[in-house]
Order: structure tokens, then sequence, then C-alpha cells
């Protein structure tokens, strides 16, 4: 995955990757064979290196994940999510400019 900023989230590290993160966190649910999910990916992980070391940046595949998906109620995606302490406090659903995205997410950071 391309960035050093970007996290690959999985089942196997959310727990320690994304609850229990000191910083905000911001997950982009997507899959491979997802046309939004390719086209919000480069402002993501653009996204990722503009707000390094204040938000960690993971995006999970929610055909490999996706008992995680199911448990945060993502219907469709991409779905973009801020968790805070644990807990999501932001969702944005579908394909959004970077401005909309900054806007959803800057409040969290």
């Amino acid at each position: 995955m391309a960035g050093e900023n970007l996290h690959t989230i999985t089942q196997a590290n959310f727990n320690d990757e994304v609850l229990k993160s000191a910083q905000p966190v911001l997950i982009d649910f997507w899959a491979p064979w997802c046309g939004p999910c390719r086209m919000i990916a480069p402002i993501v992980e653009q996204m990722a290196g503009e707000l390094a070391g204040r938000l960690k940046v993971g995006k999970l595949n929610v055909d490999e994940n996706g008992a995680i998906a199911s448990q945060y109620g993502v219907m469709s995606i991409p779905t973009l999510m801020v968790f805070k302490n644990g807990e999501p406090v932001e969702r944005v659903v579908g394909l959004r400019s970077k401005k909309d995205l900054q806007a959803a997410i800057l409040s969290h950071v």
C-alpha cells in the first residue's frame, strides 16, 4: 500500500491500531472492486501525509474484514469513519471532495 502514513487495518490489528490509539484515527472502509473507493484513495492518502502526527489514517478492506464493517454498520463504500478514544465520532459515506472530507474530519483532530 502506498504512503508511509497509511496503515493497513485488519481484524487482527483493529483493536490496537484503532480502538487503543492515543490519537484520532480515520478509517477508509473500501474494496478493490469499488470505483469510488479508488477515486477517493488519493485524497485519503494526501490527508494522511498532511495530518501526520495529528491523525492516524488506515484502510480496511471490507471483503477481507467483513466482521468489522458489519459491526460498525458499513452498508456502502467508500465509508470513512473517524474514531476517537475508541469510539466512532464521524461518518462520511460516498465519494466526497477533499474540502468536504476535511470539513468533516478536522474538527476531530
